[in-house]
């Protein structure tokens, strides 16, 4: 990176501009990257493993962890779609008699309590948000990883 030099009033008519050129790699061994974007604990695993390891690591687990995200949500859409495909020929041909009302308001019931549960569960949830994002700052080489591989995890 260069700097641009202060020129002087004899300079000013000049249209050679001056630079002085920086040497960073100095202040790169100093500072890393990480220290100034995430605070001075960068954690173990950005100190233990090189970076190219880290993104190997986060890229395999999450792969894997994204390959059976998408197996398992098939097979349980598969399920859900199929029993309700069943519930609904069994209604239509008369062996099983559906009280609307019934579910309408167990539906409405169910739904005043997930709004008093969530109210409830706020500090939990902010605390589970803060301890995440702190990880993820921790080890962000590997979360990035992570989120790669398991993107394609769910590609495939």
């Amino acid at each position: 990176m260069a700097a641009r030099r202060p020129r002087t009033a004899s300079e000013h008519d000049s249209d050679d501009d001056s630079y002085e050129v920086l040497d960073l790699t100095e202040y790169a061994r100093r500072h890393h990257w990480w220290n100034r974007m995430f605070g001075r604990n960068s954690g173990p695993i950005v100190e233990k493993y090189s970076v190219a390891t880290q993104i190997v690591m986060g890229g395999v687990t999450g792969w894997c962890a994204g390959f059976l995200f998408q197996k398992v949500g098939k097979l349980a859409a598969t399920a859900v779609g199929g029993g309700f495909l069943l519930l609904q020929i069994a209604s239509h041909s008369g062996y099983v008699q559906v009280d609307w009302k019934r579910v309408e308001k167990d539906v409405n019931k169910a739904k005043k309590q997930l709004k008093k549960r969530a109210n409830k569960a706020a500090p939990e949830i902010n605390t589970l948000i803060e301890e995440s994002t702190e990880f993820i700052k921790q080890n962000i080489v590997v979360s990035s990883g992570f989120v790669g591989g398991f993107l394609l995890g769910l590609a495939s």
